[in-house]
């Protein structure tokens, strides 16, 4: 009962290993239609899809800015912050997340700490990495992430704070947009207080200091 029981378990594991990858792989050139955490979403959801070229490279650079300014240059997990994560007092593993890694959870895991989802999102992020390129990764992160209750994707943002497409942003509205990721459902990018309005300039600064969008020019990927 137990042997069968196990090997039970072990083909349900292999077979959602690979629809994950064969997910992937077509998330390689397929526009994503949603998103983990757009189908837990107890709020109406307000997405639309958008290719890398008609966001502003403003806004790109905002968010690598804000959430992982290694991100040109790592392979899915930055090794830099997880060893400060492993030897920080604050218990189960927080903060240290890559662009990468934020792909690999919002498209296919759930909210919250714990070593296990920390654990499968890296390997989600590993094998992205490998199959995506760095503009592709971008691309995705800024069609999926959350900026407002029930706001998925820069376009969607873009249109419900400012009234323009996202190939219109400034480096402010960028800015300001990449200062509620850590926490959408706190931080309001509408009437932003004094913490948002502090990481947007924080932002703002990094952005210059990484020397612009020419920063992100030579992404390098495996790629189409």
């Amino acid at each position: 009962m137990i042997a069968r029981l196990f090997k039970y378990s072990l083909l349900l594991l292999i077979g959602v290993a690979v629809l994950l990858l064969l997910s992937v792989l077509a998330f390689r050139w397929l526009p994503v239609p949603t998103s983990s955490f757009m189908l837990q979403s107890r709020t109406h959801v307000d997405y639309q899809w958008v290719s890398l070229e008609h966001i502003s490279p403003y806004m790109a650079l905002a968010v690598v800015a804000a959430e992982d300014q290694r991100f040109p240059e790592h392979s899915g997990l930055d090794m830099v912050e997880i060893e400060k994560a492993l030897y920080s007092d604050s218990g189960p593993p927080r903060g240290a997340s890559t662009i990468t890694q934020q792909v690999a959870k919002n498209l296919y895991l759930w909210g919250g700490r714990s070593y296990l989802r920390k654990g499968i999102e890296a390997g989600i992020a590993l094998v992205i990495e490998l199959i995506w390129s760095k503009q592709r990764i971008l691309e995705v992160y800024l069609n999926i992430a959350q900026f407002g209750d029930g706001v998925y994707g820069v376009e969607a943002a873009s249109w419900r704070y400012f009234n323009r497409p996202a190939a219109a942003l400034t480096q402010q509205q960028s800015a300001l947009l990449a200062a509620v990721l850590p926490n959408p459902e706190i931080y309001r990018v509408e009437n932003p207080e004094g913490w948002t309005r502090g990481r947007q300039r924080w932002i703002l600064k990094q952005m210059r200091n990484l020397g612009g969008v020419e920063y992100l020019e030579n992404l390098a990927g495996p790629g189409p």
